[in-house]
């Protein structure tokens, strides 16, 4: 468990190193700017230089922004999501303040691309092992809680306005290259780690009982399970079916590795669901 837990510090920290990168080496001083609450300090603090003569670094602002999502987190998440999330937000702003804001290139849609895939990497990889990098994805969180409504209409509705305030505060071309950034920088996540909000899992084991409870222990799903038997092997196995959202993900995982790795699991995007699906405050 202590090296689990200390591969998951280790690469929350080097994603908060690929973000502060990405911002300091590419996206800040070509003004394109990244994707949640680091796109949204980013612009804040352009704003405040550029509009008003106050400097105000971008680390700083991503730090205060978060302070009150890791009050909501702590009290509606869970404190290990949050501790996690709290080690990327610190670790992200350190770098930014030590990382000199460099010009690596001249080129706005290289800055847009390539600021886009390091900030993809950093956040993909962490959200690949379960942690968190802290502003939205905590927000999300206690969304897929509450209700059933899609999670990406507010990823959306935040990047909206920070490629809108882009494009009239400064040249309309900033917010297109903006667009790229941000569509990299997505791409890249789907390729790492699902942004899917509920995924189907499909786990065909020996061991269903065993594997039922502790999936039950972790988390609060239904699980409904099949009769399967093996085509070639003529075994008699049990499929078990749930739905999850995406942040259960690597806790799923590593239940599945402690109690059968033998286990075949096929995980689905799942577009829609009917029916319930528990969520804050329901029981089963």
């Amino acid at each position: 468990m202590f090296f689990i837990e200390a591969k998951r510090i280790i690469v929350v920290i080097f994603g908060a190193l690929l973000m502060a990168v990405s911002l300091n080496f590419f996206l800040i001083n070509a003004n394109v700017y990244a994707s949640g609450f680091s796109g949204a300090a980013q612009l804040v603090s352009s704003i405040l230089d550029d509009q008003l003569g106050v400097f105000v670094s971008t680390g700083i602002l991503l730090f205060i922004f978060n302070i009150p999502v890791f009050i909501l987190g702590w009290f509606k998440v869970g404190r290990g999501f949050t501790i996690y999330s709290i080690v990327s937000v610190v670790f992200t702003t350190l770098f930014l303040e030590l990382l000199p804001v460099l010009s690596m290139s001249d080129d706005i849609i290289l800055n847009a691309v390539f600021g886009g895939v390091i900030a993809g990497v950093g956040v993909g990889l962490s959200l690949k092992l379960g942690a968190s990098t802290g502003g939205m994805d905590i927000v999300a969180m206690v969304l897929s809680r509450l209700q059933d409504k899609p999670i990406g209409v507010y990823f959306l509705l935040l990047n909206g306005i920070i490629i809108v305030l882009a494009g009239v505060l400064y040249e309309p071309e900033n917010a297109l290259y903006t667009m790229v950034a941000l569509y990299v920088t997505t791409s890249v996540i789907d390729m790492l780690h699902t942004r899917h909000e509920k995924v189907t899992a499909m786990i065909i084991t020996h061991k269903a009982d065993e594997l039922q409870q502790a999936i039950h222990d972790k988390m609060v799903r239904g699980i409904t399970i099949v009769p399967a038997k093996g085509a070639y092997s003529k075994e008699d196995k049990n499929m078990l079916y749930l739905v999850i959202t995406r942040y259960e993900l690597y806790d799923l995982e590593q239940i599945i590795n402690e109690v059968d790795p033998q286990a075949f699991t096929n995980i689905v995007q799942t577009v829609g669901i009917f029916g319930f699906f528990r969520k804050e405050g329901e029981t089963v």
